[in-house]
């Protein structure tokens, strides 16, 4: 090689070295969020398209106690586990409740919170969360949700049509012109999407809330990749001092009035 192609040759490998290292010291100092914004209170978009709620709320607090910048990455809900596996973001957080069925692909924080699953209906429809009551009606859920693995398991063989949606909206949207009779998921997200609304105004939550751990978990925490151990650790370390100060329960008590967070 010729003086001036190694000089040439050393030039370009000079400044791939220092754009690469530009780019990986950014990258390093980022937490990149998968999210599913229709899912009001949990995360949602102003008139505006800003993302809000409490989990956009408690990444944010992550960030700053880590020193990091937040980035949103938005994906259907029913996407986000293979999102994360595909490593188009870090970590989940979008109101995704811990079950041994998604432990078998991903890794969770501890439980942040909980949120108790209720099935809403038209006021005075006698309606009740059970295959019996339901027999012949349809019954929308979030699709790739723990309410959709729930009614699958416990009301699909009844007798019972469920109908699933790429997004919370389309659910409160269907069940007001009627052509859903009823819809399951998180109390606070059937109160603010919808309840709370005009056209939620000839609605009401219909009989007690759904348990089952098998299928609808054990409260609600990040996922994150299975490996991720170092990740992990500090996004542990960060929820814990976050709980510790106050902070996980004055979000609580901004968005619902009441502590949620997982003791």
């Amino acid at each position: 090689m010729n003086r001036k192609l190694f000089c040439l040759a050393l030039a370009a490998s000079l400044a791939f070295t220092i754009g690469g290292t530009a780019q990986a010291q950014p990258a390093s100092q980022t937490l990149r969020f998968g999210v599913e914004a229709s899912y009001p209170p949990f995360e949602s978009k102003t008139a505006s398209g800003q993302l809000e709620g409490f989990d956009i709320d408690i990444g944010n607090a992550v960030c700053q106690r880590l020193q990091m910048k937040c980035v949103w990455v938005e994906n259907s809900f029913d996407g986000l586990i293979a999102a994360l596996q595909a490593r188009k973001f870090d970590v989940i957080n979008s109101a995704m409740n811990i079950t041994a069925k998604r432990r078998q692909a991903i890794d969770f924080t501890p439980p942040i919170y909980i949120m108790p699953i209720q099935m809403i209906a038209k006021r005075g429809s006698g309606l009740q969360p059970t295959p019996a009551s339901l027999k012949g009606k349809s019954v929308g859920v979030l699709q790739g949700s723990t309410q959709e693995d729930f009614v699958r398991k416990h009301w699909a063989k009844e007798g019972v049509q469920v109908v699933t949606y790429q997004n919370q909206d389309q659910i409160f949207a269907d069940l007001a012109a009627g052509r859903l009779d009823g819809a399951v998921q998180e109390v606070q997200t059937a109160i603010d999407g919808f309840l709370a609304k005009p056209e939620g105004k000839d609605f009401d939550f219909a009989g007690p809330a759904v348990s089952d751990p098998a299928t609808l978990g054990e409260g609600t925490g990040f996922g994150l990749r299975k490996g991720d151990t170092a990740l992990k650790a500090k996004i542990v370390a960060a929820l814990d001092g976050l709980k510790k100060d106050g902070t996980l329960s004055q979000l609580s008590q901004k968005y619902f009035k009441r502590d949620i967070i997982a003791k």
